[in-house]
């Protein structure tokens, strides 16, 4: 499917950018409003398979709702996005876990501090980065919100942990992910977690993403979105 916002779009600025993370340098794909002084930050964090055109058209889209939004690749340990994308996934095994959270707690700090940012940032990550924007929001205080597209759960004694505001995606058909929701669910609600959960029926684990023709659901990758959108613009500021 080609892209919903073209890389040229005149209302928007992209490029490629660097940070220091837990790893070493990490790569990523910035894209934001054009000419804004003062927005929130979004970071989104890809599948398994990487920093692909995909998440880097997700980066954009968010932009274009107004926020100052990074792409990392967090398989730049591991030499980067691969070419195949069927290789991601091996790479994604090798990487150290736990550097790894420190990348994205990395990658949410160099949104934050940045001049043009208003100090307000969220995660919004996809199948394997569900599970890595949960441990960011269980390992960052300060994180103003999360959001998880059908991703896998933290453990229910670090629910406790979490302050941000969350908003959580997963599909009906998704044996995988959703079975532990509910687990979920109830670990959130006794530690007075603020969140929202929508289970989409029919939906399978990857329904967003739009480049998957198997496993997209147009309507619920619509509604998904839009309600990601409206909840971070509710939490962070527009």
């Amino acid at each position: 499917m080609a892209a919903q916002v073209d890389e040229n779009d005149a209302r928007i600025e992209t490029e490629t950018v660097s940070f220091a993370g837990a790893s070493g340098d990490i790569n990523g794909y910035l894209a934001r409003p054009k000419g804004a002084d003062s927005a929130p930050g979004l970071v989104i964090i890809h599948e398994n398979k990487g920093l692909t055109p995909h998440i880097k058209d997700v980066a954009r889209r968010g932009a274009l709702e107004g926020f100052i939004t990074l792409a990392p690749d967090f398989l730049t340990p591991a030499g980067g996005t691969p070419d195949l994308e069927a290789d991601g996934p091996a790479r994604t095994k090798s990487l150290d876990m736990a550097k790894t959270i420190g990348d994205g707690l990395a990658a949410v700090d160099s949104i934050r501090t940045r001049s043009d940012s208003n100090g307000k940032v969220g995660t919004i990550g996809f199948c394997w980065g569900g599970g890595l924007s949960n441990q960011i929001a269980v390992h960052d205080p300060n994180l103003d919100a999360g959001i998880v597209f059908y991703g896998r759960s933290p453990k229910d004694e670090d629910a406790a942990k979490i302050k941000a505001r969350l908003l959580l995606n997963y599909g009906s058909l998704d044996e995988n992910i959703t079975p532990s929701v509910a687990a979920y669910e109830a670990a959130l609600k006794a530690a007075g977690v603020d969140h929202r959960i929508f289970i989409y029926d029919g939906g399978k684990h990857g329904f967003h993403n739009d480049e998957n023709a198997e496993r997209y659901h147009g309507e619920h990758s619509k509604t998904a979105w839009q309600r990601s959108i409206e909840f971070m613009k509710e939490t962070l500021g527009s």
